[in-house]
């Protein structure tokens, strides 16, 4: 199995990363990338369980662009996890996540319910690697009572349009593909069926994307057919995963769940790059 989207406490999934390895090499995973959002702080801990367990680990990230007010998720992969102006990025992309979290607690509370927005923020705070996201304020709105789960959290305040939404800022996808090429790695876009603007993704090519994730558990097989010709016609390459997350807001699939074809893998692995 080859799965190149997994996140952990790094970022919003719930595994340290050892765990996730460990669940991962359970699964039968034998190739894993770790892409957190806008961080790189798995990768330490990761490459050392990852070598114990004999499990191939391609460097990875996953950084939210903006484009039309909507968030366009970003991978990247085979990067060096040490570039200087990557690193730089990825902090001012952290900052910009504790800001919007506290504006969206803030909101909460002019609704009416109260959280504490230090004790939710104190892990980024205290280790500025880790990234900040709306799942931290989900599991504070579970753990306080004020919702019965974190989908419940998403669907009644946390998402686009619901009474607590702050719309992100952050960097347009060009920018986003260019920092990855700096750090030697390829751009591709992160579940297009998610996003929902399939007449972008040409414009995306032509500004840099290198490929597509045509294998996403929520992209049914008429979807990932289509992302699969798209990229054909397009000339980008492929990519997949399960995007797990080890929480019920981010569905069911584990470690290996959805998992790219090891043609499909060694294609994307041999596109050119620069660094």
């Amino acid at each position: 199995m080859i799965d190149l989207h997994t996140h952990t406490t790094a970022s919003d999934g719930r595994c340290t990363p050892p765990e996730l390895v460990w669940r991962a090499s359970a699964a039968g995973v034998r190739v894993l990338s770790v892409t957190d959002h806008d961080t790189v702080a798995a990768w330490e801990p990761a490459s050392t369980a990852c070598s114990a367990a004999g499990i191939e680990l391609v460097p990875g990230i996953e950084i939210t662009a903006i484009a039309g007010g909507a968030d366009v998720h970003v991978l990247g992969y085979f990067i060096d996890v040490h570039a200087p102006a990557l690193r730089s990025f990825l902090a001012q992309q952290r900052r910009s996540r504790i800001d919007r979290v506290r504006q969206m607690i803030d909101r909460l509370g002019s609704l009416g319910i109260s959280l504490d927005a230090d004790a939710i923020l104190e892990p980024g705070i205290r280790d500025s690697s880790k990234a900040a996201g709306r799942p931290w304020i989900a599991r504070a709105l579970v753990a306080d009572g004020h919702v019965a789960s974190t989908n419940e959290a998403f669907e009644r305040w946390l998402s686009r349009g619901r009474p607590a939404f702050v719309p992100r800022s952050g960097a347009r996808p060009e920018e986003v593909f260019a920092r990855v090429h700096e750090a030697g790695g390829i751009a591709s876009l992160a579940h297009p069926g998610l996003l929902g603007h399939d007449e972008w993704i040409a414009g995306f090519a032509s500004a840099g994307l290198d490929a597509v994730e045509a294998y996403h558990p929520k992209h049914d097989p008429e979807s990932t057919l289509r992302y699969l010709g798209l990229a054909d016609r397009l000339g980008l390459a492929v990519s997949g995963g399960s995007d797990y997350h080890a929480d019920p807001a981010h569905g069911a699939a584990g470690p290996g769940g959805v998992s790219l074809p090891r043609e499909t893998y060694e294609n994307l692995k041999a596109r050119p790059r620069s660094g």
